[in-house]
């Protein structure tokens, strides 16, 4: 089917064609105005094309050919036409009473011509009557197509607006991708040079070197890092590690040491040598090593810091007996001989008794990290006074009646006396109560004894009992 506004082919079962957008004519419409135009042009055309009658031909063919009235032959069209103008001329002449018979052969063919040329017009008129009848039937497919081709227009060109932004966008995101790509090479390329030597990369190569067992290259590694920054404490580290693998802790240390020196407020150098402390089992270095650290320092490095702990009693010299108690965070340990203490020695549960005379109690106190504090050290001196010689009663002399010897005994004290002149000690016979004088003559010795065992000088009495 070929579409009636623009002459495109149109597949089977379409009802728009693809490339106007007009919609099938399956039915045509009726014009009346049609049908009187064919009538018109259908009369016109009869009187044109009338069959030529046989007598008007042999006529022709007297007047014409009179020495071949047997040869039969084909009349051409400028034949037939002459023919035709005669046959005019004498229905003219008929209808006139033949008054201009004599009017020329001319005349006829121009009278056909001009009904030719009506013909021609009138066909022309159709011809513009059914171009006419096309645009009316445009037009009316338009008017018919406003509502739904408009819609169906916008909705496609929509369609297709989106599809071209679809590509577009797509498009640049190709491109985009593509140059993201091309920058990322080239920051990943600039970047593994700058990397390679920078701070990082040199510690990186320097252990790579140190598995491999280049020691020495290694170790050169790590002093270029530390020219280059001495204050991260990463490649300490590293110089520390590979000490340790060629058995070199004592230079570690040294190492640590003088960096913290230089820098006593780098608190990433005290937990890098911290950490050297805990791999190499020397805790008991870390609260020497953080000892003298300023606040700032000692807030980074809190939970390696270990605080001595304190003493209840102010280190002195004391008259009476006492009781010490130590306080301090995780587990305390003890000596009382003068010696260092550490985790195998005693540890603390209650207060600690001082005797009469000199002790020094050394203590530590251990973090929940094991960290050992430094060791806090008192001294105290237990100096009981001793009581003068016992006071005896009666006094030396003769006595003729019974009598009773009488010891005071001070608090603290126990006495003890004999009454053979030996010195009387702790063995001897304790004082419970007045004695009885013995009769004759009899030495009594007496002596006091704290309960530290310390004894009083000896107090001796001479009595002589005769009765009268």
């Amino acid at each position: 089917m070929r579409c009636t506004h623009c002459g495109a082919d149109i597949p089977e079962g379409m009802l728009i064609c693809p490339d106007c957008r007009n919609e099938v004519q399956m039915v045509p419409d009726y014009n009346p105005l049609e049908d009187v135009l064919v009538r018109e042009v259908r009369g016109s055309v009869e009187d044109a094309t009338r069959p030529i009658r046989t007598d008007d031909i042999r006529r022709y063919r007297s007047g014409a050919d009179q020495g071949s009235g047997n040869s039969t032959r084909v009349l051409s069209q400028g034949e037939l036409e002459r023919i035709r103008a005669e046959r005019m001329g004498r229905t003219s002449s008929v209808r006139r009473g033949n008054t201009q018979g004599g009017r020329t052969q001319g005349e006829a063919r121009r009278n056909t011509g001009n009904m030719r040329q009506s013909t021609g017009n009138l066909r022309q008129n159709t011809g513009n009557m059914r171009q006419s009848t096309g645009q009316m039937r445009s037009g009316t497919g338009a008017v018919r197509q406003n509502g739904v081709g408009s819609g169906r227009d916008a909705e496609e060109k929509r369609r297709q607006q989106a599809v071209r932004k679809k590509r577009a966008i797509k498009k640049r995101r190709r491109l985009v991708a593509g140059i993201l790509l091309v920058l990322l090479v080239v920051l990943g390329g600039v970047g593994f040079v700058v990397y390679q030597n920078s701070y990082d990369g040199v510690v990186a190569k320097a252990y790579q070197a140190m598995q491999t067992g280049d020691y020495h290259a290694s170790e050169k590694l790590f002093q270029r890092a530390i020219r280059k920054d001495a204050k991260k404490a990463e490649a300490y580290t590293g110089i520390s590690k590979l000490y340790i693998q060629q058995k070199k802790e004592d230079e570690a240390e040294e190492m640590f040491l003088t960096a913290i020196d230089s820098q006593p407020e780098n608190a990433a150098l005290y937990q890098a040598a911290i950490q050297f402390y805990v791999d190499t089992k020397q805790v008991e270095q870390i609260s020497g090593m953080l000892s003298g650290c300023s606040d700032a320092v000692l807030s980074k490095v809190s939970a390696y810091v270990s605080d001595m702990p304190e003493f209840s009693l102010e280190e002195g010299n004391y008259t009476e007996v006492q009781e010490v108690a130590l306080t301090g965070d995780g587990k305390i340990y003890y000596t009382l001989d003068d010696s260092e203490p550490t985790t195998e020695s005693i540890e603390y549960t209650e207060p600690i008794l001082l005797e009469e005379g000199t002790t020094t109690i050394k203590t530590i106190a251990v973090n929940k990290k094991g960290i050992p504090s430094l060791t806090a050290s008192r001294t105290y001196t237990i100096e009981i006074p001793i009581e003068d010689a016992p006071a005896v009663t009666p006094s030396t002399g003769q006595y003729s009646v019974p009598t009773q010897i009488t010891i005071q005994v001070p608090e603290g004290y126990t006495a003890y006396y004999t009454i053979d002149g030996t010195t009387p000690s702790a063995a001897s016979t304790p004082y419970t109560g007045p004695v009885d004088m013995p009769e004759g003559s009899t030495i009594f010795s007496a002596v006091l004894i704290n309960d530290a065992g310390k004894m009083t000088q000896v107090t001796k009495r001479n009595y002589l009992l005769e009765y009268e």
